[in-house]
């Protein structure tokens, strides 16, 4: 039984064209997703699945597997198409972001643990405090809400849930307020199932994939953790990053 961590991986983003082999630090930020999903403890190997050559091409010459993949939708496709093909002894797979390149190896251990050993859970993912009122109001900022057992309720790009009566503020220990964050643990049977799925209506109405797996009726485990890691969507982003590696390694730049 082993547990596989892959990173789709593909060339053209919207908002920040090649970001995953932007190299302002002297290495592409595609590299750091790779090494921090390496220092988990749990996971047996990392692969990268992509269609680009040139993605490929730099992430063999980090040291990376690599696995090439057709043209695909969604990342959870091109995650799917790797999974379909690895041996039976592979018995969870674990959706990792390209471009989270500060994941901390700790979340993704207790993301593993959430779906490893019940066999309840089919799929598992990770959330943490809203802490900033504009995150709340933010629509490309998903939104969940959890029973008692941590399972997934419903995701959505509103603020949810709604506090009607009770006076609880942002950054309250009992604020209800989690922000969804983008990685998944699933059991690689109900991964295949899930990827031969059409898009459920909610799902369509949301533009969020996890809701095909709870319009499903699928069991979907959520992991709280205190700190968020830091998605790169725009030019920004990756400046601040620059910065915050820089300042930890002054030599970096210079090497």
């Amino acid at each position: 039984m082993s547990v596989i961590g892959i990173i789709p991986a593909r060339l053209q983003s919207t908002r920040l064209p090649r970001k995953l082999l932007l190299n302002s630090t002297g290495k592409p930020l595609l590299q750091y997703a790779w090494e921090a999903a390496r220092r988990a403890t749990l996971l047996d190997d990392v692969i990268i699945a992509t269609d680009s050559d040139e993605i490929a091409q730099i992430a063999t010459n980090f040291g990376a597997d690599v696995e090439m993949t057709g043209e695909h939708p969604s990342g959870t496709d091109r995650v799917a198409e790797v999974a379909r093909s690895l041996t039976a002894n592979c018995s969870h797979i674990v959706n990792l972001q390209g471009d989270e390149p500060e994941l901390e190896p700790d979340s993704v251990d207790q993301l593993v643990e959430s779906v490893l050993w019940t066999d309840s859970v089919q799929m598992a993912t990770l959330a943490t405090p809203i802490r900033d009122a504009e995150v709340l109001k933010d629509p490309s900022c998903t939104k969940v809400v959890c029973d008692a057992r941590g399972r997934a309720l419903y995701f959505s790009r509103c603020p949810i849930p709604f506090v009607r009566d009770e006076n609880v503020s942002i950054g309250d220990a009992d604020a209800p307020w989690l922000l969804h964050l983008g990685i998944y643990a699933y059991r690689r049977d109900f991964l295949l199932e899930l990827a031969g799925m059409p898009p459920s209506r909610l799902e369509q109405f949301e533009k969020l994939e996890q809701l095909r797996a709870l319009d499903a009726g699928a069991r979907l485990q959520v992991t709280v953790v205190e700190e968020p890691s830091i998605g790169i969507d725009t030019r920004d982003d990756y400046a601040r990053f620059v910065a915050r590696t820089t300042s930890a390694d002054p030599n970096r730049l210079a090497s």
